[in-house]
């Protein structure tokens, strides 16, 4: 949980780094394979484990998870740019069973810059499967457990002493400062109304910078 709260923090900052952006580009979704029974869709927060092919416009296929490495699917959290823009955008309300084909344009892939077997400014289409979504950080569950006295919202405090708890679980020793510099981080970014909480609302809605 430790780092779900820290990548929660590094996201938050980093986007308020990169605001006034222009407009971007859309993803095309096709779904290929959803299952007849969908207990749950896909929602920024979730942690979701699947299998991807991904190749480039000629079809080169630069990677599959099924034939790759060690073959095996990926786990990673929707929504905190744990992966490219083009999935956070691409994978939600997704069912576990369902596959999509998506193509991402390069400004929500790797843009100018490439990486490795991927061209700059290249355009890339994905073959999703998705195997398991789970609760993630921003579930309602995490929510509870940080809700101390179970009046829906954050304090300062209760975030405080929720991070304590998780740095001493891990084996961290207590560090205030650093603790009370990652709580304004926090506050800052996601206390919407300024009103000095966080509310459920807050802490589970899809942020427009995700």
């Amino acid at each position: 949980m430790l780092l779900t709260v820290l990548s929660w923090i590094c996201s938050s900052l980093l986007a308020s780094a990169s605001g006034g952006k222009l407009p971007e580009a859309e993803v095309t979704i096709e779904v290929l394979h959803r299952p007849f029974l969908c207990h749950r869709k896909s929602k920024y927060g979730d942690i979701m484990l699947v299998h991807y092919e991904g190749s480039l416009e000629n079809g080169t296929v630069f990677h599959s998870s099924r034939t790759e490495g060690d073959k095996q699917p990926i786990w990673f959290t929707l929504g905190i740019r744990e992966v490219i823009k083009g999935w956070d955008k691409g994978l939600q309300d997704m069912c576990s069973g369902e596959k999509r084909k998506i193509i991402v344009p390069p400004g929500l892939a790797y843009g100018k810059e490439g990486k490795g077997k991927i061209p700059p400014e290249s355009t890339l289409t994905f073959i999703i499967e998705v195997l398991e979504i789970r609760n993630g950080p921003r579930s309602h569950e995490s929510f509870q457990e940080m809700d101390l006295n179970d009046d829906w919202k954050l304090s300062k405090y209760e975030v405080k002493q929720y991070l304590k708890k998780e740095f001493e679980r891990h084996g961290y020793p207590p560090n205030d400062t650093l603790h009370e510099n990652m709580v304004e981080d926090i506050f800052a970014k996601e206390d919407e109304n300024k009103d000095g909480f966080i509310s459920s609302r807050e802490f589970t809605y899809k942020h427009d910078e995700l």
